[in-house]
């Protein structure tokens, strides 16, 4: 179910950049929204609650794979980031909507066990008073196996 999910909103994604408006894919904004997907990485292993304040509209959510709806108040309640090595980004930017999406090997101590994995993600990002925030998130990480910690 989770993989039709997924891969849905890729299609729907695709859809969408397909038919939408000219892409603008301006080299500055590329590299922004690519300096973003590391920024939140950085600060996500960091605990800096102030530089995912930046990165995360304060409208952002996203449905976890629990199927419970986080929003940005409680990203660093459940999961700790421990290290985190990004893939290639690949960035369409549609005027002031930007769609980045990669891959990301991680490890996140996840209910006192650590757990590390390979997976995708996707981010919806929209310019809002000239800077780039992630307003969507989705994404899939496949665990090995959980380890004590």
């Amino acid at each position: 179910m989770k993989k039709s999910v997924f891969a849905m909103l890729l299609f729907a994604t695709s859809l969408c950049l397909a038919s939408g408006p000219a892409r603008r894919n301006d080299a500055g904004d590329i590299a922004a929204i690519k300096k973003i997907g590391r920024d939140m990485g950085d600060a996500m292993v960091a605990g800096d609650i102030e530089k995912l304040n930046q990165i995360y509209a304060d409208d952002w959510a996203v449905v976890g794979s629990s199927g419970k709806v986080v929003t940005k108040e409680n990203i660093l309640n459940d999961h700790k980031l421990v290290s985190y090595e990004l893939g290639p980004i690949d960035v369409q930017v549609l005027g002031d909507i930007a769609v980045a999406h990669g891959t990301v090997k991680e490890t996140r101590v996840q209910n006192g066990n650590v757990v590390s994995g390979e997976g995708v993600y996707m981010d919806y990002l929209e310019k809002r008073a000239g800077k780039w925030v992630v307003v969507r998130s989705g994404g899939k990480i496949v665990p090995s196996e959980p380890r004590s910690r």
